[in-house]
């Protein structure tokens, strides 16, 4: 009995202690909804909406470095999806699968893994879960998904020019093919 009374005692101090941790973490309680980046100048390089994306190459799943500016001049857009390959991932894929790829014949669709590690593991997980119609980057030291600030989900559209028209994370796919219907 003893035992159990102080069991549930410390229990209890637990509960009231773990809200209070939390609540000392946060820098604001009462945060406002500005929106805090820097301004945006179109055109300039970067990563944000109406900048001009900031070039890279990566290999993908069958050993083809594939450098991102020269995929503008032969697609009317290049759309990247930061993929882990996860249930969440599948359905996404499969929606742009389904919808959205074949809508755009002249849009340039690319898988981004940033989870394997290596292409040889990415070339399996690709294929492992049916993706082989689709191209996959392999960015085996995260390092476009750090340019990007990208994380699973995110959709990154740029146009012909090269120019961000959506960095955003996959939610239903209406903003995407909204994006994509728009481009010239």
């Amino acid at each position: 009995m003893f035992f159990s009374r102080m069991l549930s005692r410390k229990l209890s101090a637990v509960l009231v202690f773990i809200p209070l941790l939390v609540l000392a973490g946060c820098d604001d309680l009462n945060p406002s909804s500005a929106d805090l980046r820097a301004d945006v100048v179109p055109g300039s390089d970067g990563v944000q909406v109406e900048q001009k994306a900031l070039d890279f190459t990566l290999s993908d799943t069958l050993y083809t470095d594939v450098t991102l500016s020269s995929e503008y001049p032969s697609a009317d857009a290049v759309v990247l999806y930061f993929t882990m390959w996860c249930p969440i991932c599948d359905s996404h894929m499969s929606y742009m699968r389904q919808y959205v790829v074949t809508n755009y014949p002249n849009v340039k669709f690319y898988f981004v893994d940033y989870v394997t590690g290596s292409v040889s593991a990415s070339r399996q997980a690709q294929q492992s879960n049916g993706y082989t119609d689709f191209d996959v980057l392999v960015d085996t030291n995260h390092a476009i998904q750090e340019l990007y600030n990208a994380t699973m989900g995110t959709v990154i559209v740029m146009d012909s020019n090269g120019i961000i028209k959506m960095n955003e994370d996959f939610k239903d796919g209406s903003k995407l093919q909204t994006v994509l219907a728009l481009l010239p």
